[in-house]
């Protein structure tokens, strides 16, 4: 656990190193939570349209959601709320352009979360 979700513009397609930011994200999470390295699953969805703003600037999005179980303290989420925005620039190529990005942390109800590996 934790469970990462990283929505991104259709304009950073060619731009976003999304498979070194899912690892650097599931690091963070082992480091800041706590979470089991194993138990880190990213993913990232292409959204075709965003609008940021109420002008005519055009921004590309990237929104990072994590899920993860109760106890984390605030510090903690802010910590990796911090860090997650630190790291960001790192993956995005000049191209880029610029990006409004937002790191929201939310709890999980454990009652209601089950997970399995199945197959292979």
């Amino acid at each position: 656990m934790p469970l990462i979700t990283v929505d991104y513009s259709d304009r950073l397609a060619d731009a976003f190193d999304r498979r070194g930011f899912g690892l650097a994200l599931n690091r963070l999470a082992v480091k800041l939570l706590d979470a089991r390295p194993a138990g880190c699953t990213t993913r990232f969805r292409r959204t075709e349209e965003a609008v940021v703003g109420a002008d005519a600037e055009t921004f590309a999005l990237v929104v990072v959601g994590f899920e993860v179980f109760p106890g984390r303290s605030a510090a903690a989420k802010a910590a990796l709320g911090e860090a997650v925005l630190a790291a960001l620039p790192g993956y995005l190529g000049a191209e880029a352009g610029p990006v409004q990005a937002a790191v929201q942390v939310g709890e999980l109800d454990p009652d209601g979360y089950r997970s399995a590996v199945l197959g292979g």
